[in-house]
């Protein structure tokens, strides 16, 4: 945790912004006259495909090109 009075702050927010958004700092104290009065903490980061590989992997999608173009020789043809 880093405490860091209100006025300094803004004169530093991108890098305080930037310490938060890669990791370097989880959470950033506010303060005025050594008084807590907020708190900077790094949004939420969305979720990754990743984390729907099972939901993917029971669509049974084709995993070659030449499984894609199975059903049809013309196409099959003109990738290989």
């Amino acid at each position: 945790m880093v405490a860091i009075d209100v006025v300094e702050a803004v004169a530093q927010l991108s890098t305080l912004v930037e310490s938060l958004d890669l990791g370097r700092k989880s959470e950033i104290i506010l303060t005025r006259n050594g008084m807590p009065v907020a708190k900077l903490v790094p949004f939420p980061a969305p979720k990754r495909i990743g984390a729907a590989r099972h939901i993917l992997a029971s669509l049974n999608l084709p995993k070659t090109v030449d499984e894609f173009n199975a059903g049809n020789e013309d196409i099959a043809d003109l990738f290989r």
